[in-house]
Formats: C-alpha cells, sequence, structure tokens
C-alpha cells in the first residue's frame, strides 16, 4: 500500500505526466526532457527524482550520462502503464511533446546514418580498433555451430562480415541494414565470397520486413550501442524467431570510454547482464549462456537467448 501510495503521489503533477509520457518513448537523459518541455534543468531533475523515488521510473546511470525510462516492474511500473493508458494523446501539451520526441529520434537517426556514410569504406579498420574481431567471429561461429542454424537473419549487417563467417553454416541467410552505403560493401563482399545462399536487404531493426517465426538464428553483432531503444530492437529480433530459436547478442559490457560517443556515434557505453536479462524475458526468450572476451580497453560480451514456445501454440 506503502509504495502504491507513493507512486501515486509521485504522478499526480502534469509536468510528471508529461515526463511520463515521453519516457515511455525511450531512453532519455536529463538534457533530452530539459529540451523537450522548455523547462530548467533543475525543475526537470527534481520531478525525475520524485518520479524515481515513486517507482515509475528507472534511472540507468552509464559514465558521463544518466538515462530515464518509463518503469517496467513493480508497483511503480504496473501504475505507469495502467496512467499511460489512460492519457489523451489530443492534449495539446501531451502531442506537442510527442512531436518533439519524434524529431530527437529523427535527428539522432540521421546523424548515425551520416556517420555510417562517412564510415562505411573503412568499417571493417574501425570495428578492429578496440577488439579482436577474428576472436569474436571465431566465438561466434563456434557456439552457433553447436546446431544447425537453418535460417539466418543478421540484423545490422554493414558490411556484410558476419553473413561471409556463419552463412556457410545457413541455409539461408539474410541480412539488414538502414544504410545504402554499407548495403553496397555487402553485396560486393558476398558476391566476391561467393556466397549465394546470402542475401542483403535495407530494413528497419524496429520493423523488421518479415514475418514472424521466420529465421531459425538472429544476430546483433555490435548494433545495440547504436540503437536508441535497444530493448525495442532486441523484442523485434524475438518476433521473427521460430520457437526454440536463438537470438545472439554481441555488445560491450559497461565502460567509461566518452570518446565512443562524442567521434563515432554510439548511443549506449554498453550494457550489463541484468539489463540484457530484462530484455530477452520481456521479449519471450530466455538467455542461456554469456561469455566474455576482454581487451585492452573494452570487454565484449556474447549473450545467447532462445525462444520459449508460444503458450497455446
Amino acid at each position: 500500500m506503502d509504495d502504491l501510495l507513493a507512486a501515486l503521489r509521485a504522478v499526480a503533477e502534469p509536468t510528471r505526466l508529461r515526463l511520463l509520457a515521453l519516457c515511455a518513448g525511450g531512453e532519455l537523459t536529463v538534457s533530452d526532457l530539459v529540451g523537450l518541455l522548455g523547462q530548467s534543468q533543475p525543475r526537470v531533475s527534481r520531478h525525475l527524482k520524485v518520479m524515481c523515488d515513486g517507482g515509475l521510473l528507472e534511472r540507468i546511470p552509464e559514465g558521463a550520462w544518466v538515462l530515464y525510462r518509463a518503469a517496467r516492474r513493480g508497483p511503480g511500473g504496473d501504475l505507469a502503464r495502467q496512467v499511460l493508458a489512460l492519457l489523451p494523446p489530443e492534449d495539446p501539451d501531451l502531442a506537442r511533446d510527442h512531436a518533439r520526441l519524434l524529431a530527437l529520434k529523427v535527428a539522432r537517426a540521421e546523424a548515425a546514418a551520416a556517420y555510417f556514410r562517412a564510415n562505411a569504406g573503412r568499417w571493417a579498420e574501425l570495428r578492429s580498433l578496440y577488439v579482436d574481431e577474428a576472436e569474436v567471429e571465431a566465438m561466434l561461429r563456434a557456439e552457433l555451430a553447436a546446431r544447425p542454424i537453418g535460417d539466418l537473419l543478421d540484423i545490422g549487417t554493414g558490411t556484410g562480415r558476419l553473413l561471409e563467417v556463419l552463412g556457410p553454416l545457413a541455409e539461408r541467410a539474410e541480412g539488414i541494414d538502414a544504410s545504402r552505403e554499407m548495403l553496397a560493401l555487402a553485396r560486393a563482399n558476398l558476391d566476391r565470397a561467393g556466397l549465394g545462399q546470402c542475401a542483403v536487404r535495407q530494413g528497419d531493426m524496429y520493423a523488421l520486413p518479415f514475418a514472424d517465426a521466420a529465421f531459425d538464428v538472429a544476430v546483433l553483432h555490435q548494433v545495440l550501442h547504436f540503437a536508441d531503444a535497444p530493448a525495442a530492437a532486441v523484442a523485434e529480433a524475438a518476433r521473427i524467431l521460430r520457437p526454440g530459436g536463438r537470438l545472439a547478442l554481441v555488445d560491450f559490457a559497461p565502460h567509461h570510454l566518452e570518446m565512443l560517443r562524442s567521434e563515432h556515434s554510439h548511443r549506449r557505453l554498453g550494457f550489463s547482464d541484468d539489463e540484457v536479462a530484462q530484455w530477452c524475458d520481456h521479449a519471450g526468450l530466455t538467455l542461456v549462456s554469456r561469455r566474455r572476451l576482454p581487451g585492452a580497453s573494452l570487454t565484449v560480451v556474447f549473450w545467447l537467448a532462445e525462444r520459449r514456445p508460444v503458450l497455446g501454440g
């Protein structure tokens, strides 16, 4: 009862309702929210603290940033979902906030696309700056080859390198990427490797152009740290997996290299095991294994999850 009352008191204010609606749309910093609401930083920070204390928002420290999102668990998370369902979308303040949030996401996507365009030709070189990619590729190949791969989807395929590595083990392999420049390189690389069972196409990792349960294996390799909503990308990857299908996630453990944000457009500075496990659980996946590959400055983590059977299916 005390938790519920605290959550009710925390949300019962116009600005806090707007904050809840915005944080339900993605992970946002205080600076993001100040710009979206047009209010002062101290005022926004004070409201955020009240809502975090009330369990309605989650606070995620990450390097020099702190990200906020709508709570997903506990009494506060339950109340947040119910309140969000009651908010009138035609309300002028909420509609304006939503339009500003969409514009912010478009700007971020355009910045990331510009980065990929500028670096498409030397992507393999950039990938090798911090981690031994050969070791990561060997680990992926060994782990996924323990069972027949069947139909494979590489999400955010970039230059198609993972299709070159895993494609020979698959009956069919597809790669999707938002960047036409990356896809041009990927097609050239696949043609050169003679991988006729592999194909690439343009697509959005939040809205994959495939039917439910279309693949046996999906891979998100060094993609999620660029994502504005990594949990949503994991959920969409889970959607296209068959029951028992596997999702391989490869990304960095939490770190503090801020230059990856400023120079290489990273949105997130790595992910914790608990965070990845929550994403998987909410997406109907069971996290079955984890491996860590420490490097000089960064640690790469390989998480493997399996799609749970659909109830009644």
